[in-house]
């Protein structure tokens, strides 16, 4: 999952990347709500956390201008505006929920499961032939034993256990894992396919993760 925060406070910015991608998720940070209506164009990201009081535009002004474009992304709002009325404006203006400044850690992540969660992924388990890939937990298991994948290899086993049988270009690996402002190179893709066959491989499993060529990968039963 990739997320898009939207905070002007570089080292708060800084300290809660790291927080998402200790976590497993993958995200982007903007200073200002126009770079974040930019960004979001691409429609590379799953959420948005926003801060309100940013410059250029702040982020009940580029909400609105999400919501009026037709997006309806899950929006969570981040901000040290603490009066009801804020809070108020905030959710009549498209926000899925706020949480004031200062927040703890497990709170927001709670509050970014909870607006991203859909009723497919009530159950957090994915499961593939004999594969299962546990959302909590990050585990790939089998009968035969599990891996706790890493942050980028859960993210693209995720990615493919959602799409079974759908070709997913190492282009579109890259744009929604690493980012379009990431220095990694194509072959990094390959390289993280090769770490999880490894590993579906060591589980005995009964599905593999297929390439085709000049088009991308796809998860596949066995044959």
């Amino acid at each position: 999952m990739r997320i898009l925060l939207a905070e002007d406070e570089r080292p708060l910015a800084r300290a809660i990347v790291k927080i998402f991608e200790k976590n497993n998720y993958s995200a982007d940070a903007v200073h200002n709500g126009e770079d974040a209506l930019l960004y979001l164009e691409a429609g590379n990201y799953d959420a948005v956390v926003m801060d309100i009081m940013m410059p250029k535009m702040d982020g009940i002004t580029a909400l609105k201008k999400l919501r009026a474009a037709g997006n309806q992304i899950p929006v969570l709002m981040l901000t040290a505006k603490t009066e009801i009325d804020d809070k108020v404006l905030g959710l009549d203006s498209g926000a899925n929920y706020y949480l004031t400044k200062p927040f703890d850690t497990k709170e927001l992540l709670a509050c970014v499961r909870a607006i991203t969660r859909t009723q497919a992924e009530v159950d957090t388990k994915l499961s593939a032939g004999n594969i299962t890939l546990d959302r909590s937990t990050f585990e790939l298991a089998s009968p035969t034993g599990s891996f706790r994948l890493a942050n980028k290899e859960f993210q693209m086993m995720e990615l493919l256990m959602a799409n079974p049988h759908h070709i997913i270009s190492a282009e579109r690996f890259l744009e929604k894992i690493w980012g379009f402002d990431n220095e990694a190179e194509i072959n990094v893709v390959w390289v993280y396919i090769s770490y999880l066959r490894k590993k579906l491989a060591a589980l005995h499993a009964d599905i593999t993760i297929k390439s085709s060529r000049n088009a991308g990968y796809s998860l596949e039963e066995e044959v």
